[in-house]
């Protein structure tokens, strides 16, 4: 919310860029990652792909107006496009996990904590219409995210699809969740809500790829959690740790 020009320079202008590279070479289909933040505050729970679109964060318009753009590219050029919605994609491989600077996520601020990175974690807004106050998320790890992609690139699936997993945590619950994998008390601090912050955003996957056969394999926040933390264990200064 304070710098809304870096998303649509990001998402807009350097995403044009990239869609006439793809007209020139030639290239057929593109899978875009995009954001269920198109959704804005939704008058439904869970959200399926023909809910209102309004976002309200720069972010998730700049990430609807390229998805527009997308849809005259198909027209015009004939440039295919799956357009995956992403709730909260979380959670490591063996290999690979979250490394921001700054981290703004929340998985990986708790875990911060726990490695005596950080005081605490701050915990922005208890007063939203959720059952503890915080916001409700739907976790989706990355793992499923990735095979998404895969069954993507190798089917004849188009258009727009949800990626998540149809349920919903608040974040007191992904704290709780993060004391409960790494046996660790973690300090949190109440602050006031942050702009552009929907109450609650859970998916309802979407239908399309689960007649490609495709679900979500973690669905369990614990698992999660677990997955991310052994990352972060062993990767203390995130890829600056690394061999």
């Amino acid at each position: 919310m304070e710098r809304p020009g870096r998303y649509f320079e990001n998402n807009v202008a350097n995403g044009l860029n990239l869609l006439e590279a793809c007209v020139r070479s030639g290239v057929r289909k593109i899978v875009f990652s995009s954001t269920c933040s198109v959704y804005g505050i939704p008058d439904q729970l869970p959200i399926t792909e023909s809910a209102p679109l309004n976002p309200i964060n720069p972010y998730g318009e700049s990430k609807l107006l390229f998805e527009r753009i997308l849809r005259w590219y198909r027209e015009v050029h004939g440039l295919h496009f799956v357009s995956f919605r992403y709730f909260n994609a979380c959670g490591a491989t063996d290999r690979y996990g979250e490394d921001h600077q700054p981290e703004t996520h929340l998985i990986p601020n708790l875990l911060n904590v726990v490695l005596g990175q950080s005081d605490r974690c701050e915990v922005y807004g208890t007063d939203y219409p959720t059952p503890d106050g915080t916001c409700v998320r739907d976790y989706i790890h990355v793992k499923d995210l990735a095979s998404s992609h895969v069954l993507a690139g190798l089917s004849d699936l188009e258009g727009v699809h949800n990626l998540g997993t149809g349920k919903g945590h608040s974040v007191l619950e992904i704290l709780a969740a993060c004391k409960t994998v790494t046996g660790t008390k973690i300090a949190s601090r109440k602050r006031p809500r942050r702009p552009g912050d929907p109450p609650e955003l859970v998916a309802a996957p979407s239908a399309a790829l689960a007649d490609q056969n495709w679900q979500p394999t973690f669905t369990n926040i614990e698992r999660i959690v677990e997955t991310a933390w052994l990352w972060h264990k062993n990767h203390p200064k995130g890829y600056d740790d690394r061999p």
